[in-house]
């Protein structure tokens, strides 16, 4: 970071500034500018289109480019051959003299990019207008690609009313069973049993009037 820090200095027009950074060009595939050979991930670009971003100081250029070669260091990579961000160890440039590292703060959100999500507009009522509901909970279930079919949901009603004997049914929203309830799917969401919460969203609750 302190050589790539070191290349953003402006130096007069003709100096070399992997010279001065002191890394290393490596001849491109498809296009002339060289790549660092110490970057684990190069990309080769054609430049597109060049917007700038203003007159005033820090305005800069923002440059829009087609990927059209890429190079991926092999440790780098995870068993399928994916790019594995836990081995990239990446950095992003923040502003002034500022950086972060994502190191140890990654976390994964499934994206529903192999089928379409139902959507939360899907999710039963009750749910979606319950007190403190998270919009990750939401979102979650609604990344889920249909709703429960009718067996599963009469099995998570029973399952629920094994555990919860003493509670009152039919369950109306803002009740207490409802709360109950709730609190349950949040456990399973949380815990990862997503097929199951979502079943159990679906037991029937009925409107609080």
């Amino acid at each position: 970071m302190e050589q790539v820090s070191l290349a953003s200095a402006e130096y007069p027009s003709g100096v070399n500034e992997f010279t001065k950074a002191g890394l290393t060009a490596l001849p491109s595939k498809r296009v002339q500018p060289p790549r660092v050979a110490e970057s684990p991930v190069q990309f080769e670009c054609k430049v597109l289109e060049v917007k700038p971003l203003g007159q005033n100081g820090g305005a800069g250029n923002l440059v829009i480019c087609e990927v059209i070669y890429a190079h991926l260091a092999e440790d780098v990579l995870d068993a399928n051959g994916v790019p594995d961000p836990r081995a990239l160890d990446p950095v992003a440039r923040l502003g002034g003299d500022w950086y972060s590292r994502a190191a140890g703060a990654l976390f994964e959100v499934p994206k529903p990019n192999r089928h379409c999500g139902m959507g939360v507009d899907a999710l039963p009522a009750w749910l979606q207008q319950q007190p403190g509901v998270p919009g990750n909970l939401l979102g979650r279930l609604g990344n889920l690609s249909a709703p429960p079919d009718a067996s599963k949901i009469l099995e998570a009603q029973e399952r629920f009313r094994a555990l919860h004997p003493q509670g009152s049914f039919p369950l109306k929203a803002g009740d207490a069973g409802c709360t109950v309830l709730f609190q349950q799917i949040l456990h399973l969401v949380e815990k990862g049993a997503l097929d199951e919460a979502l079943a159990l969203a679906f037991v029937p609750v009925g409107d609080a009037s």
